[in-house]
């Protein structure tokens, strides 16, 4: 992904020269790439990307989980229990 940015920022620059409406393009892609395109890169134990970084985040995702693991056996019982079986057998 990042070398499409730079190869499309590049053609911007370079179609600048004619048009310095393109360099401000190319700024705006650049821009755009840093703030919202760069995603965290996994790490090499191949975590996952939404993985927790501090013990509290960890509980807090993991009660939350529960929470909603438990509404769901409340509201679908007959579910619950067939995937019980099926994970079980």
């Amino acid at each position: 992904m990042g070398t499409v940015v730079l190869s499309g920022t590049a053609v911007l620059v370079i179609l600048g020269f004619g048009n310095h409406t393109w360099w401000l393009a190319a700024v705006a892609v650049l821009f755009l790439y840093v703030r919202y395109g760069r995603g965290e890169t996994p790490s090499a134990g191949g975590g996952q990307p939404g993985a927790p970084t501090t013990y509290q985040a960890y509980r807090e995702r993991r009660d939350r989980q529960a929470k909603w693991e438990r509404r769901y056996r409340r509201e679908r019982p007959f579910e619950a229990r067939r995937q019980e079986r099926e994970k079980s057998g």
